[in-house]
């Protein structure tokens, strides 16, 4: 019988310990097993959100498994990195060969508790291996012929690699010193192309270079997450009635749905009459039509034409309630041109793969993708997330006459430049997104998460935003990102309220008014990662990567406040 080892939220197995992933257990170290070990078989862990199941070619999502529930199976692990050590005796080897019994992890000659390896050997594929302590000490080829104990000595003169020696039963030995430098195994070794999360090797191989990396090292494991918020028709009850029964009615023709459906009993178990599901199914049907095309933006957009669309409250079951702000004063008037309150929403967030060594970049993302088990499989795992929030759209009057700034223009054009020198000449759309209203519109979402984050109670990696940004509109949705009730208990939504809203918002253009870095920060030349950023940094408009969906990259302080004589902010006249 499988034992228990740990526990972990659910949320944790999508965003941060996902497929793959390296989690330490106590003083053990595992891996999350790929998906072919899951058991996705219990129709209780099912959820659906139709659009983000047509983008990744999936019939469901399932929820993992929730740490304590004793009728549900564990999520699998295998034990990783396998090379161990011994506090006591020094010994280094597989666990197999130093543990006393595959169960407990203690030295089977002086009974010590075993440390799992530091260090782990990675590339940029995906690939991931336990680091090659013999071919480190003896060279490529060097320990192939006779026997070779190793052990692991620490000097304790200093805290660097350099104390940290390996010592072959041959004689020969070597410290761990430039073991992290880029090329540090070109002439130890190559890329082996494991995927231990699937127990095999890569069948296509790898030629790529590998590198070293602590096993606990934030770049061992990137996750690709994709989400989509539950708008109309999907949100409302009729629809969600028909989820779990989907596959069996879709393909039914019109004039047999009636008795069919009746003859399922829907109707008694929806609460729903018969004609109101065929309208439902009929309904589905046309906007799941195969002919249209369905990527990401595709899904801001039908998300934008909701939210600026509205929906009020039907039902306490709904999970879309989006209605006007009840006022607004005229000087937010003046710079949104609408202002909607999102009572409840739900998200739908989703683990489709995970990179290893560099963060996700589209320029070479189809390159570096790994998979998250041995076949395709009609499901993924995923988290739904209840909460509320707060969409703004910015007046088009008053963009136009802030774009039309050369100064404006001339920024935004540095960060195109700076992204195609990035992607050298790689499949990306980063560069062609960059504009000045995307700049505009995500440091004011940053600069109001913010400054929301001390007003209504949530700490800033509580909350999240969503851009909505194109030729003809900007807006943006700042929503709680909570996977319990706490999302929608009224703390984020009352930020709208007319007593409200202008006071927080000029609050928040004073804080960014000046930065703790000034002058530096705001004068600067574009900074951050490859030089995505202008007047930007931790003190002032950078939040948690877990609210931010641009990695905190493409923001800029000046264009919301300005510069003296030099930029005139959008909101420049609200700093009298």
């Amino acid at each position: 019988m499988a034992r228990t080892l740990g526990e972990t939220r659910r949320s944790q197995l999508v965003t941060t310990y996902g497929v793959g992933a390296v989690i330490a257990i106590e003083d053990e170290s595992f891996m999350i097993s790929g998906l072919d070990h899951w058991d996705a078989t219990d129709q209780d862990l099912w959820i659906h959100e139709p659009r983000l199941e047509r983008l990744r070619r999936v019939r469901h999502f399932v929820l993992p498994a929730a740490s304590g529930d004793e009728k549900k199976d564990d999520i699998p692990v295998t034990r990783f990195p396998r090379w161990y050590s011994c506090p006591d005796c020094g010994e280094l080897d597989a666990h197999r060969y130093l543990a006393a019994t595959p169960e407990k992890s203690e030295c089977a000659d002086c009974s010590a508790q075993l440390v799992p390896s530091r260090f782990v050997m990675v590339c940029e594929g995906g690939h991931i291996d336990d680091f090659p302590y013999k071919a480190w000490v003896h060279g490529r080829d060097g320990a192939r012929e006779g026997t070779h104990r190793l052990k692991v000595k620490t000097l304790g003169m200093t805290a660097s690699l350099r104390d940290i020696v390996i010592n072959c039963s041959c004689g020969r030995s070597r410290s761990m010193e430039g073991a992290f430098r880029r090329n540090a195994l070109k002439d130890v070794t190559w890329c082996s192309a494991n995927q231990p999360w699937l127990g095999r090797r890569d069948p296509d191989g790898c030629s790529r270079a590998p590198r070293v990396l602590q096993r606990g090292a934030s770049n061992v494991w990137f996750s690709i997450v994709e989400s989509a918020i539950s708008i109309p028709p999907w949100s409302e009850e009729a629809f969600k009635a028909l989820n779990r029964y989907w596959e069996a009615v879709r393909h039914i023709p019109d004039e047999a749905l009636p008795s069919v459906l009746t003859g399922m009993k829907l109707d008694e178990a929806s609460g729903y009459t018969i004609d109101e599901l065929v309208e439902a199914v009929r309904e589905r049907r046309a906007a799941e039509d195969p002919n249209t095309d369905l990527d990401a933006d595709v899904i801001k957009d039908q998300e934008y034409v909701a939210l600026t669309r509205g929906k009020p409250q039907r039902s306490a079951k709904q999970d879309f309630v989006c209605v006007p702000a009840v006022s607004v004063t005229p000087a937010v008037a003046d710079v949104f041109q609408s202002v909607m309150v999102v009572k409840r929403l739900r998200e739908v967030r989703v683990l489709s793969s995970f990179t290893r060594v560099r963060e996700p970049e589209p320029a070479d993302l189809d390159e570096r993708l790994s998979p998250l088990a041995r076949e395709d499989l009609d499901w993924l795992p995923a988290i739904e997330v209840v909460g509320e929030g707060v969409f703004l759209e910015l007046s088009p009057e008053r963009l136009a006459v802030w774009e039309s700034q050369k100064t404006v223009q001339d920024r935004a054009e540095v960060l195109r430049e700076n992204a195609r020198s990035r992607e050298q000449g790689k499949s990306s759309t980063l560069s062609t997104r960059i504009s000045a209203r995307l700049l505009l519109t995500h440091t004011l979402a940053h600069l109001l998460i913010n400054q929301w984050s001390l007003e209504c109670g949530y700490p800033a990696a509580s909350l999240r935003e969503r851009l909505y940004v194109n030729d003809e509109h900007a807006a943006l949705l700042i929503y709680t990102a909570t996977s319990d009730s706490a999302g929608s208990l009224g703390g984020l939504i009352s930020q709208a309220n007319p007593d409200r809203l202008e006071p927080s918002l000029r609050s928040a253009l004073a804080s960014a008014s000046w930065c703790s870095s000034d002058p530096l920060c705001i004068e600067s030349d574009p900074g951050g990662t490859d030089a995505l950023n202008w007047a930007a940094c931790h003190c002032c408009a950078l939040l948690p990567e877990t609210s931010c969906e641009e990695m905190n990259l493409l923001l800029d302080r000046a264009g919301v406040i300005g510069i003296p004589g030099r930029l005139n902010g959008l909101l420049q006249d609200w700093m009298g």
